[in-house]
C-alpha cells in the first residue's frame, strides 16, 4: 500500500477527483402516518404488552381471592308484615257514613319506616334483647337491620344480618312480635295525639290568616295598588305616550322659537307685509298716486297746482303706510310670542307629569316586593291552613273507622346459607377489573412510550426505504470481538481439512452452536449478509463503495452494526475500510479489540504516514481498520478540513468498500460534513430506543442538507420468525456429518 503523500499527489494531478454522490433518490424527509387508534392498533399493542396485563391480572385476581376467602361469612334472616288492608270494601262503607266522596288515605310508607327505625321505638326492643345478647346496643342493630316496601304492595319487609343464625332468627322473631303489639297498641293513640295537636294548632293559623288578609287590604288601598304586573306595564304605557307628547311639543316649541327669530328678519317681514289686506290696498292707492303724477307731468309743469295736489295727496299717504307696516309686524311677533310662551307651558307640565310617572315607576319595584312579600306569606299560611284542615279531616276519618292490625304474612327464619361473601361474583369482578386495570395500564405505557416497539410501528410511521431488519442478541453487544475470533477460528479449523474447497462454504455454520448458529451467531449474521446484498442493490450500475452508518440518537447500536457489515462484507471477499469517524465517543476500537493510540484524528492533524494508522484484523486479512485516536478538542473542524477530503479521496480508490462510523446526527453536525463525499447515509432505528422527536429533529436537519439516504436499518428486533430454527438447525446437522465424512 503507498503512502498517503504519494496518493494525494496523484489525486491532484488527475483533477482531484472527488467522490460524488449515487444516482440514488435522496430521502430528505420522514413521512408519518395518521396516530389513528383503530381496532387493530389496540388489538396489536394488547398483543405486545400482553405480558404486563397477564401480571396485572394476576396480581388483582389473587389479591381479590384472597380477600374473598378471608372475609367472615355473613347470614340474613326477614320477615314480611302486610301493614295495610288488601281488601278496602269495608273501610270504604264505613267511610261512606262520614262523606260518600273520601276514601282512606293511603299509608306513608317512608314515614312509617322512619319511625319503625327510630330510637324512641326500638327502646323496648333493645331491652328485650339484651337480656339473650347484652353487646347490642341501638347502633349496632340498626346498622344490622334493614326495613323496606317491597315494591308497590302493602308490605314491609324487615331483615336482620349477622354471622350467628341463631342469633338472628331471636332478633327477628323479638322485633316481629313488638311491631305486632305497636300496630294494636300505639296506632290509634297516635291518631289522636295527631287530632288534639291539629286541633291546637289551627286558630293560631286562621289569625295569621285573617291578619294577613286585612295587611293586604290596606296596602291596596293606600298605594292604589292591584297587580304588580299590570301597575308597571300600565305606568310604562303611561311614560311613553307622554314622551311621545312631549317630543311633539318640542318640536312644536323649536318650529315657534325659528318663528319668532325669522320674524326679526326683512325678508320675513316683507313676507308678514305681503300677506296684510290693508297694507297692500295702502300701496296699490301709492302706486295709483305715482301713476298720476307720472301722467299729469307729461301735460304741466311740476308747480301746476294739480301736481301738487297729486303730490300732497301721496306724501300724507306715506306716514299711513308705515303706520300700518309697524302695526302689521307687532301683532305677527305678538302672536308668535304667545304661541311660544303656550307651547313651553305645556311643555313644562308634560315634563312635570312624566317626572311623576317616573318616580312612581321608581317606586314601583320596592311596593312589588312588599305586596309579593305579603302575597307569599298570605299563601303560605293559606296552605298551611289547608293541609291542618285536610290532616285534621282524615285523621277524624282514620279514628272514626276499625283499624286493622297489621298481619305476619311471613315468620322469621333461621338462614343456611350466607350472603357475603358471594365467592363466584366476587371472583368475576376481580377478574374484569384486573382485565380492565391491565388493559388501561398497557394503553398507557404504550401512550407515554415514546419509541418504536415493533418493526412494524417503524415500518408503518416511517416512509422509507427499509435495507434490513437484524434481530436482538445479547451475545453480539457482550462479546463481538470474542465471538469473531471464535468464529473466525473454527473456520480455519475446519477449512483446512476440507478438500475440495468444501470448507469455505462449511464454515459459515460451527458444530457447537445448538439450532440456528451462523458463523457463531445465529440469525444475526444471516441477517447482516442479506442487509449487505440489499446495499449493493439499491444501484445496478455503480455499486456503493462507501457509506455513512450513524444513528439519531447514542445507544442504537450504530457502532455496532458498522463493525458486524464490515465483517460480513469482507467475507464476500470485498476489501473493507472500517473508519471510525466518531470523533467524540469511539466504540470501534473496543468492538475489534485493537488499540488506539493512533487513529483518524492523528492522521489528520499530522503529516504521519496511512499505513502507520491503518490496523488489519488479526482473523480477517481483508478486514482493516482505522480507529479514532486521541480526543481532539474541535471534531468538527477535523472532519470539514480538506485534509478529511483528501483521505476520503484515498481510501475510496484503495479499498472496495469504505464504513464511516459517524456520532448521531441530533444536535451534532459530523454526518453533514462527511456525507457529501460518500455514496450515501445508512441511518440505525433501534426497536424500543429511538426516540421519535429525536427522528422528527433529524428529519428537519435532512430536510436542510444534500445528504443521500439509503434507508434504514432496524436494529433490535425480538420477534422470531417461524421455521428459520427448525431450518438452519436441520441444515447444521447435515453440514456436520458432512464434515466428519470427509475428516475421515
Amino acid at each position: 500500500m503507498n503512502n498517503f503523500t504519494a496518493i494525494t499527489s496523484n489525486s491532484h494531478r488527475n483533477g482531484n477527483p472527488q467522490p460524488q454522490l449515487s444516482n440514488l433518490p435522496v430521502f430528505s424527509a420522514f413521512e408519518e402516518t395518521s396516530d389513528s387508534g383503530d381496532l387493530r392498533q389496540i388489538l396489536e399493542i394488547l398483543k405486545r404488552r400482553s405480558i404486563l396485563i397477564a401480571g396485572i391480572s394476576v396480581v388483582v385476581n389473587s389479591a381479590v381471592a384472597y380477600s374473598t376467602l378471608k372475609q367472615e361469612r355473613i347470614y340474613q334472616g326477614n320477615f314480611q308484615i302486610l301493614v295495610e288492608s288488601v281488601n278496602n270494601d269495608n273501610s270504604l262503607g264505613k267511610v261512606s257514613l262520614l262523606d260518600s266522596n273520601i276514601a282512606k288515605p293511603s299509608l306513608d310508607y317512608e314515614s312509617q319506616i322512619q319511625i319503625l327505625k327510630s330510637p324512641e321505638l326500638l327502646q323496648g326492643v333493645i331491652k328485650q334483647l339484651q337480656k339473650s345478647h347484652p353487646e347490642i346496643t341501638y347502633n349496632s342493630l340498626i346498622q344490622d337491620l334493614a326495613i323496606r316496601r317491597l315494591g308497590a304492595t302493602k308490605v314491609i319487609e324487615v331483615s336482620y344480618k349477622s354471622n350467628d343464625t341463631k342469633k338472628i332468627k331471636f332478633v327477628l322473631n323479638t322485633i316481629s312480635k313488638f311491631y305486632l303489639n305497636y300496630s294494636l297498641d300505639k296506632r290509634q293513640t297516635k291518631l289522636r295525639q295527631g287530632v288534639q295537636f291539629t286541633d291546637k294548632q289551627l286558630p293560631e293559623i286562621q289569625n295569621r290568616v285573617t291578619q294577613l288578609q286585612k295587611e293586604m287590604q290596606i296596602f291596596r288601598q293606600r298605594y292604589n295598588f292591584i297587580d304588580p304586573e299590570n301597575q308597571s306595564q300600565t305606568i310604562s304605557q303611561q311614560i311613553q305616550s307622554l314622551t311621545q307628547q312631549r317630543q311633539a311639543v318640542n318640536q312644536q316649541l323649536t318650529a315657534a322659537r325659528a318663528n319668532y327669530l325669522s320674524l326679526q328678519g326683512k325678508d320675513e317681514q316683507l313676507a308678514v307685509l305681503n300677506n296684510a289686506p290693508l297694507y297692500q290696498q295702502l300701496i296699490v292707492q301709492q302706486r295709483q298716486l305715482d301713476t298720476q303724477i307720472s301722467g299729469e307731468l307729461t301735460r304741466f309743469q311740476p308747480d301746476n297746482p294739480v301736481i301738487q295736489t297729486l303730490k300732497e295727496k301721496r306724501d300724507n299717504l306715506l306716514p299711513i303706510i308705515e303706520n300700518e307696516a309697524k302695526r302689521a309686524l307687532t301683532i305677527k311677533v305678538a302672536e308668535a310670542i304667545i304661541l311660544l310662551q303656550r307651547i313651553e307651558v305645556d311643555s313644562q307640565q308634560l315634563a312635570e307629569t312624566e317626572q311623576q310617572l317616573q318616580r312612581r315607576l321608581e317606586q314601583l319595584p320596592v311596593l312589588s316586593r312588599q305586596y309579593t312579600e305579603i302575597q307569599r306569606n298570605l299563601q303560605l299560611a293559606n296552605e298551611s291552613l289547608n293541609r291542618f284542615l285536610a290532616t285534621r279531616e282524615q285523621l277524624q276519618i282514620e279514628v272514626a273507622q276499625t283499624e286493622l292490625p297489621w298481619e305476619l304474612i311471613q315468620a322469621p327464619t333461621q338462614p343456611e346459607s350466607p350472603i357475603s361473601p358471594n365467592t363466584p361474583h366476587s371472583l368475576l369482578l376481580g377478574l374484569v377489573a384486573s382485565s380492565l386495570i391491565g388493559i388501561g395500564a398497557a394503553l398507557i405505557l404504550e401512550k407515554i412510550d415514546n419509541t418504536y416497539p415493533t418493526m412494524e410501528s417503524i415500518k408503518e410511521k416511517l416512509k422509507l426505504p427499509l435495507l434490513g431488519t437484524l434481530p436482538f442478541d445479547k451475545s453480539i453487544s457482550h462479546h463481538p470481538s470474542q465471538h469473531l475470533r471464535n468464529s473466525i477460528s473454527h473456520r480455519e479449523i475446519i477449512s483446512e481439512d476440507m478438500p475440495g474447497g468444501i470448507g469455505r462454504f462449511s464454515n459459515m455454520f460451527s458444530s457447537q452452536s445448538s439450532q440456528s448458529r451462523y458463523y457463531g451467531q445465529g440469525a444475526f449474521w444471516e441477517s447482516l449478509q442479506v442487509l449487505y446484498g440489499n446495499i449493493q442493490l439499491l444501484n445496478s450500475d455503480r455499486p456503493i463503495r462507501s457509506l455513512i452508518i450513524s444513528s439519531a440518537m447514542p445507544g442504537d447500536g450504530k457502532s455496532t452494526v458498522a463493525f458486524h457489515l464490515a465483517q460480513t462484507a469482507t467475507s464476500m471477499g470485498k476489501r473493507v475500510l472500517l473508519v471510525d469517524a466518531d470523533l467524540r465517543c469511539s466504540k470501534i476500537h473496543k468492538l475489534s479489540g485493537l488499540n488506539n493510540l493512533w487513529g483518524l484524528s492523528n492522521l489528520i492533524s499530522s503529516n504521519i504516514d496511512v499505513n502507520q494508522v491503518i490496523q488489519e484484523m488479526s482473523a480477517m486479512k481483508n478486514l482493516s481498520v482505522i480507529t479514532s485516536g486521541p480526543v481532539p478538542p474541535d471534531p468538527a473542524r477535523l472532519l470539514s478540513s480538506d485534509k478529511m477530503k483528501q483521505l476520503m479521496d484515498y481510501f475510496h480508490q484503495n479499498f472496495d468498500l469504505v464504513i464511516y462510523d459517524v456520532p448521531p446526527m441530533l444536535g451534532l453536525v459530523d454526518v453533514r460534513l462527511l456525507a457529501p463525499y460518500t455514496d450515501g447515509l445508512m441511518l440505525v432505528v433501534r426497536i424500543g430506543k429511538t426516540d421519535k422527536s429525536a427522528l422528527k429533529q433529524v428529519q428537519d436537519n435532512l430536510k436542510l442538507a444534500p445528504i443521500n439516504l439509503l434507508g434504514l436499518v432496524i436494529n433490535g428486533d425480538k420477534a422470531k420468525l417461524p421455521g428459520y430454527d427448525y431450518y438452519y438447525s436441520d441444515y447444521n446437522e447435515r453440514i456436520n456429518s458432512n464434515s466428519s465424512i470427509q475428516v475421515r
